[in-house]
């Protein structure tokens, strides 16, 4: 399977703002560089893999064992000095190259160490040697102050050592200078500066010529010419010599570690490019944990099961604003393929439709979706999108042609492996003939067995997702009271468009909206009326399940916590017990004790004592071990002991397989009777006034008329169609 997502379908849903997060959390300029590249991977195995990588860092966050710091400089332009014949990298590139190298060789020994933990991310990293060649190298040369080393080569230790004797007797000049010719009063206050890198004498203009040295500039107001000593100036010359034989030392230097280096250009390159790809990683990994995101089970079955899904861009806008939003849960399966949601504008279901498209992108993207860890998701090799309005000027195509053309494209490209996502689907032309059109497109992509949601307000999409296997209606809840949106999904029922409810809201004179029903068809206000009536009682029902859960909830932890208690006291009461078992017991001991001890003070007759207390002692033990029986410590105590055993188990294995046969022949009785109810079922033909139910529904209706195998039903409160297939029948007319 080959994964084919266009770039509009990116652009319609926002990803890049995804991409832009996750960018911030890089810790390189190559890895925030290659963030916006990010597309979903184009292969199932690849992606796998890339997800299992982000979701491993993220679980580094809470064990002990936490990835080392893998930042790194960037070293292409050291890189690309490697692959020019004799030229060199400037101490500071090498240790850039230094650090990389360090980092990825601490990263390859951390993860082969903690493999066990780390098993994706350390297969991947055995792509990379590990060696400390490159780093011995510059080591020997470069010091941790980007500088040549004195101990590079014989010959710098020795320039250097006389360029260090050399400038310690351009001092001793130049402090003699200064103290003769101060003496002599032939200088300034300021008595020396630095001029050119040389140190001068201050001289009063007109003692100059009094001065031996070499006139090197004057002050800006005259009143101060600065003069190099003769004595130093010798000096001088010949530092500046030793100095260029210390470069073109370093030169020679710095082109040898070069030339020890080249032939791990490769190695470097591939240095590089792990370290980034371990940023981008760790960046996915953060963002995961910034919005508390998770990796779903991928599922090989073709489903889509998202449990408290958010919208990640809405999550974090409205963690700052310190709003609260409102998770969806949401479905895709082979009895549910077809989700159209309907309900009033402003209501949430193009957001809703976004969030499903978003988590889809991001997770076929390698990055980890905020949704509850038992969603389950699968991989599509197309992602088709229609969302916004999409005129173009340019092209000269109103939104109804440009929409057209899309759906063009959605029917050549629509296969069972396919996700769509359609807002305001049929919108743009004349709502009859647009929503006609809009049916036809609905039925090809249900009968291509592809997986989508649409939002809509047309009322002939709604009767047929209806009538349709597979396809549900569904709306985003609303309140009728306060007019406002509840921003929930409920799946199984169409929504109200509450067009004038929401006109009513936002300030149109409730005159005009009255002129306005009734230039509409009374039927559909009729239906619509039906809808939102149904909807409202249904949002009762569900406030209310919500606070007997709650209730429920609450009692079980009113049990829980009195169970806890009563276990305790329980406890608590059978080591009292136990306490004053045995002090009884120690009491009776005691006063047997005493009795025989006076006994024996007073008749002084040890042979009565013993017998006494040896008589006692014994009914002591019998009733002792009538209490704790011995094991069975001999062999042929414990052979008949397993004997005894094997029996009862042979007798139970007896009454065990009875048993079961009996069960057998019961449940074959139950089967057979079971099929004729079921044969009686289904050779039943359909007549008008018959009572049925719809299958998995409890309302009772009576069939009004047949039309081939669409029988329309009326509920008293309401008149629907459905097919014939999904009818049970409940009373037969002639009964």
């Amino acid at each position: 399977m080959e994964v084919n997502i266009s770039e509009k379908t990116l652009e319609d849903l926002e990803f890049n703002t995804i991409l832009e997060r996750v960018e911030t959390f890089c810790i390189s300029d190559l890895g925030r560089n290659t963030v916006p590249k990010i597309r979903p991977y184009l292969t199932k195995e690849k992606l796998l893999i890339a997800l299992k990588k982000t979701d491993e860092y993220l679980t580094s966050f809470e064990n002990d064992n936490r990835l080392p710091n893998h930042s790194f400089d960037e070293i292409t332009h050291e890189i690309n000095l490697l692959s020019i014949e004799n030229s060199y990298i400037v101490p500071e590139g090498f240790l850039k190259v230094l650090n990389t190298s360090e980092t990825a060789n601490e990263t390859l020994k951390f993860l082969k160490k903690f493999k066990e933990i780390y098993p994706v991310l350390f297969t991947h990293s055995q792509e990379v040697e590990y060696t400390t060649i490159i780093t011995d190298y510059i080591k020997k040369v470069i010091t941790p102050f980007g500088e040549v080393d004195d101990k590079a080569s014989p010959n710098l230790k020795k320039i250097r050592k006389e360029i260090l004797h050399i400038r310690n007797q351009i001092n001793e000049s130049f402090t003699r200078a200064l103290s003769k010719f101060h003496s002599a009063g032939y200088l300034d206050d300021i008595r020396e500066s630095v001029v050119e890198n040389h140190r001068v004498l201050a001289v009063i203009p007109m003692h100059k010529r009094k001065v031996k040295g070499s006139l090197l500039g004057t002050s800006k107001s005259g009143s101060i010419v600065f003069i190099a000593p003769q004595a130093t100036l010798q000096y001088s010359r010949e530092l500046e010599n030793l100095i260029f034989e210390e470069k073109q030392e370093i030169i020679r230097i710095l082109k040898g570690l070069t030339e020890d280096i080249r032939p791990f250009q490769s190695l470097l390159v591939l240095y590089q490019r792990y370290l980034t790809q371990l940023d981008i990683i760790g960046a996915k990994a953060k963002y995961a944990k910034d919005i508390d995101a998770v990796l779903p089970k991928i599922v090989s079955e073709k489903k889509i099961f998202l449990k408290e899904a958010f919208h990640p861009i809405l999550l974090e806008k409205y963690r700052t604003d310190k709003n609260v939003i409102i998770p969806q849960t949401l479905e895709l399966n082979e009895y549910q393929q077809i989700i159209v949601i309907s309900g009033p504008n402003a209501g949430g279901k193009s957001i809703t439709l976004k969030t499903i498209g978003l988590l889809q992108i991001m997770l076929q993207s390698g990055i980890l979706i905020p949704v509850s860890d038992k969603s389950e998701v699968y991989i599509f090799d197309r992602i088709l999108t229609d969302i916004g309005d999409n005129q173009s000027i340019e092209n000269q195509l109103s939104t109804y042609s440009y929409r057209l053309k899309n759906m063009r494209q959605f029917l050549k490209r629509c296969n069972e492996n396919t996700l769509f996502l359609i807002d305001e689907f049929g919108t743009g032309s004349d709502p009859e003939l647009g929503g006609a059109l809009a049916e036809i497109f609905l039925e090809e992509f249900h009968s291509k067995k592809a997986f989508g949601i649409i939002t809509t307000h047309y009322a002939n999409l709604k009767v047929l997702a209806d009538e349709l296997d597979n396809v549900a209606n569904a709306n985003m809840q609303f309140d009728e009271r306060s007019l406002e949106p509840l921003f929930k999904l409920f799946i199984g029922q169409a929504g109200s468009s509450f067009t004038f409810e929401v006109a009513q809201k936002n300030g149109i004179p409730y005159s005009l909206i009255n002129r306005a029903k009734k230039k509409v068809e009374g039927e559909k206000i009729r239906l619509d009326k039906t809808i939102s009536k149904l909807q409202k009682e249904r949002n009762k029902l569900q406030k209310h399940s919500e606070s007997l859960e709650k209730e429920q909830s609450k009692a079980k932890e009113q049990t829980d916590s009195l169970s806890d208690k009563e276990a305790k006291i329980q406890q608590k009461l059978s080591l009292f017990q136990e306490v004053y078992d045995t002090n009884q017991k120690m009491l009776v001991t005691g006063r047997k004790i005493n009795e025989l001890a006076n006994k024996y003070f007073q008749t002084n007759n040890k042979k009565e004592l013993i017998g006494e207390f040896m008589k006692w002692a014994t009914v002591e033990r019998a009733k002792y071990l009538k209490k704790n029986p011995p094991v069975k410590t001999t062999k042929a105590e414990k052979k008949k002991v397993k004997v005894v055993e094997k029996k009862q188990q042979e007798k139970i294995k007896k009454v065990e397989k009875e048993i079961l046969q009996e069960v057998v022949k019961v449940r074959e009785v139950k089967k057979i009777a079971a099929a004729k109810v079921a044969k009686a079922k289904s050779d039943y033909i359909f007549h008008i006034n018959d009572r049925v139910k719809i299958l998995d529904g409890s309302a009772v209706g009576t069939i009004e008329s047949i039309e081939k195998k669409i029988v329309t039903i009326n509920f008293g409160f309401l008149t629907t169609k459905t097919n014939m297939s999904k009818l049970e029948l409940v009373q037969a007319a002639n009964a």
